[in-house]
């Protein structure tokens, strides 16, 4: 008994194999941060340097961290909520994507002006000591 392929079959094992080697990356992968989450987080930077009432943008992170008020620190997603750009600068208690100057609050993230829909995600560190680490 012969099976002739049909489109329909052909187009079901594409997709299928094209789901499962996208949502491979996604998998457990023991190399992505191992060092990091084997010490509690990889260490972002020194309190002494975010500034107090601004920010520090780690892009490869994508993440912002801000002291809103002193030995306050908050971090949000540095992935702009309008286009999905990487935020661009930290200062006078906003933080503003270059792309199409949607602004948020150092403090909550929160819309302060442009085109964001919604605020910025917030993201989990941990102060300890001098240090910021992600959490």
């Amino acid at each position: 008994m012969t099976h002739r392929s049909t489109r329909r079959t052909v187009l079901l094992a594409t997709g299928a194999a094209t789901l499962a080697a996208g949502c491979s990356k996604y998998g457990d992968n023991s190399d992505s941060g191992s060092s990091a989450n084997a010490s509690g987080g990889q260490e972002l930077a020194k309190t002494s340097e975010i500034p107090v009432g601004g920010g520090k943008i780690f892009k490869d992170e994508k993440v912002v961290v801000t002291q809103p008020k002193k030995d306050e620190f908050k971090a949000f997603s540095a992935i702009c909520t309008h286009q999905g750009c990487t935020v661009g600068t930290v200062s006078n208690g906003i933080i503003e994507c270059p792309c199409h100057h949607s602004k948020y609050r150092i403090a909550d993230g929160s819309v302060a002006g442009g085109p964001a829909p919604k605020p910025l995600p917030a993201e989990q560190i941990k102060v300890e000591g001098n240090s910021i680490r992600l959490a």
